[in-house]
């Protein structure tokens, strides 16, 4: 055995050596300095194998930080290549006093199309986002089978109900029989009348064109305003099938709206010229079943992809069953992209991160991106161009009302009944709570306590309605007057 004073000065020369020796390129060089609790014992070839360990782990960390960044700034660049604006109009410079106007209202301010991802596609890119997915269709994989055990074990058989399923989409040829004119109307009539005010001729024939036009537009909304109505209480439709009629009824009345709203004003100021072109009615055509509230003639579209439409309509059949649990999935994630999948609609913003609001004002905002915009360019904005732009809480107040206004319908036309539970949400209570939590309120307590207020909401609209539907069912009226269809049954009624 070799002394052990002859090992410890072997050891030390080894020491010695490694600290005169400048380091190789792409290694750290130590010098002097010793790592906490590393001792003499470390030096030799396993923290050389270490040291290479850890530089192959940070040429991998800077490989994914530069694809992740090259990634980035690629999606800024065709973002901005998109906004470029057009060779006949300067570029927009910014003004020195932006910083100061940024809180200020704009009356310009549009809707602006890009290609983007739905979040929740997002999101599911996430390993574990894409988990706690996996889990829900795990539970539901458990649901079903316990439900499927638990009949053959008491009845011996498969009992399967669709009483209520049946119940709910009774008479739903009657109501797509009846969408059938409303949509004609909304595909013929606004079109139409544009071409006849955009249409160059002589001041008579352009003004008989102009009450032509407007008759027209009295006779469309006279039909998305009555037949849906006539029909759903003629013939006593159920609630699923008053959906689809009430549904449609406020999304083409929407959608004539922008329409007309888009394209008139450039036609009449084009008026003192050779006329201006009318949008073609393949754009028009598409805006009518593509997932947004707001025209344009052009909008960001995506390449084909069978795979993807097949993919897309298969995702959206599915939550349709669960449309009650699920409504905010099945309808603004699902559905929406389903129309975008068939029509290589690019963007996919319909919602936002409405789920981390820490106020209701940026609740209102993120949940319905799609109503959202509509009620921003053609309530509150046009509002504030009536107002002389100052007035910003009286527009405020008046996207309150016509949202209240319109979903109190909604609700009135699928249960059959008028009671205000809505109307008096969105304005007794929504209104105040979007001033006073507002964007400033941030943090994780008011974000608990949102949730907590949507939950309350949801609780006292499921109560109340359900009991106003079964009191008008079970108490009706010896005789029908004004007074008795607008007093809320189940006040009253307590057998």
């Amino acid at each position: 055995m070799e002394p052990r004073a002859a090992q410890l000065r072997r050891r030390e020369g080894l020491g010695g050596e490694q600290e005169d020796r400048p380091s190789r390129e792409g290694e750290p060089h130590f010098g002097n300095a010793e790592c906490p609790g590393n001792n003499e014992t470390h030096r030799g070839p396993d923290l050389l194998q270490w040291t290479r360990h850890m530089q192959a782990v940070k040429t991998q960390l800077l490989e994914q930080a530069q694809g992740q960044l090259t990634e980035l700034l690629d999606q800024a660049m065709c973002e901005a290549i998109q906004a470029y604006p057009p060779q006949d109009r300067p570029v927009p410079s910014i003004p020195p006093d932006s910083l100061r106007k940024t809180r200020e209202p704009s009356l310009g301010k549009r809707k602006v199309f890009i290609n983007r991802k739905s979040l929740l596609d997002e999101l599911m890119e996430v390993q574990h986002f894409r988990t706690i997915y996996h889990m829900f269709i795990a539970g539901l994989c458990v649901f079903i089978i316990s439900t499927l055990a638990i009949d053959f074990i008491d009845e011996g058989r498969l009992m399967l109900e669709f009483d209520l399923l049946i119940f709910s989409f009774g008479q739903l040829p009657l109501a797509l029989v009846t969408w059938v004119p409303m949509f004609l109307s909304t595909l013929l009539v606004p079109y139409q009348a544009l071409r006849l005010w955009a249409r160059p001729q002589s001041r008579v024939a352009w003004t008989l064109g102009v009450g032509l036009g407007f008759m027209l537009l009295a006779g469309h909304t006279a039909v998305l305003s009555i037949l849906p109505v006539h029909v759903a209480v003629e013939y006593q439709l159920p609630p699923a099938s008053r959906c689809v009629l009430v549904f449609e009824q406020v999304r083409l009345l929407m959608k004539s709206y922008s329409f007309l709203r888009e394209i008139v004003p450039g036609t009449l100021r084009a008026r003192g010229g050779e006329g201006i072109r009318a949008p073609s009615f393949s754009s028009y055509l598409y805006f009518l079943f593509c997932p947004t509230l707001i025209y344009r003639e052009t909008y960001p579209r995506e390449p084909f992809s069978t795979r993807a439409l097949v993919l897309s309509i298969m995702h959206a059949t599915l939550p349709g069953i669960f449309m009650l649990l699920l409504i905010f999935f099945a309808f603004l994630h699902c559905w929406l992209n389903a129309f975008a999948e068939m029509l290589r609609f690019g963007d996919r913003m319909f919602y936002r991160d409405w789920w981390n609001s820490t106020s209701f004002s940026n609740y209102y905002r993120t949940w319905n991106v799609v109503v959202h915009d509509w009620l921003y360019s053609y309530v509150y904005q046009d509002g504030l161009w009536l107002l002389g732009g100052r007035a910003r809480g009286a527009a405020m107040l008046g996207v309150f009302l016509v949202s209240a206004v319109v979903h109190e319908y909604i609700f009135c036309f699928v249960l059959g009944f008028f009671y205000p539970v809505m109307l008096l949400l969105f304005l007794v209570i929504g209104g105040p709570l979007n001033f006073m939590m507002h964007d400033r309120r941030t943090g994780p307590a008011w974000n608990v306590l949102m949730w907590t207020m949507l939950f309350l909401g949801q609780g006292i609209q499921v109560s109340l309605y359900c009991q106003e539907w079964y009191a008008r069912r079970h108490c009706p009226l010896p005789q029908t007057t004004f007074w008795g269809l607008v007093t809320p049954r189940s006040w009253s009624c307590h057998t």
